[in-house]
């Protein structure tokens, strides 16, 4: 299986620059197994309760999060500088990891907002402004030998009857796995056949059900 990696953008979630309503981030089962964030996708849970459990019986759940501070994170984008105005104090926040947000809501949390940042281990030193925001999700193709059949100048392509790979030489001669005269299977298939999308297809049928909830 070969890991792949996509990163999206959930338009209802607030960054450095923009504040949006309380809400939570929401996957279903399948989409935790077949997409889950990646480790270095970091949850910030914002504008927390000094009653939050993040911050007392499970305060384990939190970590450092490449040195940087809820003053820091408060002080530099304002869209998060709200909070700071209305108590005159920097409120508790959390930086932790997907599983936090997966097992316990925002309200189970007692924290109001929430953010995501992506590749975190290169943003020691720099300033949230310069953060980039997002998910990155990870995701599994089983190797299907598409590469292979490229470079002998096929089309990678999916048989629809036996549901298996074919490799795409002409419209009269295809083949399981190149366009060459040495090719281990050979065949001339008449069935019906379309571009290998079957794999990229579920993940964006899941995908698109995330961006939905």
């Amino acid at each position: 299986m070969k890991k792949q990696t996509m990163i999206v953008y959930d338009p209802a979630m607030s960054t450095c620059s923009i504040l949006q309503p309380h809400h939570d981030f929401v996957m279903s089962d399948i989409q935790s197994v077949t997409i889950p964030p990646t480790p270095d996708t970091v949850f910030a849970l914002l504008n927390c309760s000094i009653d939050s459990p993040v911050l007392n019986h499970y305060k384990n759940l939190c970590f450092n999060f490449s040195g940087h501070s809820c003053d820091e994170f408060y002080g530099a984008c304002n869209a998060f500088r709200v909070f700071h105005l209305l108590t005159n104090s920097s409120p508790p926040c959390c930086f932790t990891g997907y599983d936090t947000v997966k097992f316990m809501s925002m309200n189970i949390l007692d924290c109001s907002h929430y953010t995501t940042v992506i590749n975190t281990d290169s943003l020691m030193g720099i300033s949230p402004l310069d953060w980039v925001y997002g998910i990155k999700l990870s995701y599994s193709v089983p190797e299907t030998g598409c590469e292979r059949c490229s470079q002998s100048g096929g089309t990678c392509g999916y048989d629809t009857e036996t549901e298996g790979m074919t490799c795409l030489c002409s419209s009269f001669s295809n083949y399981t796995r190149e366009c060459a005269g040495g090719s281990l299977t050979a065949g001339d298939h008449r069935s019906s056949h379309c571009p290998l999308t079957f794999f990229n297809a579920a993940i964006l049928l899941v995908l698109s059900s995330l961006l939905v909830i």
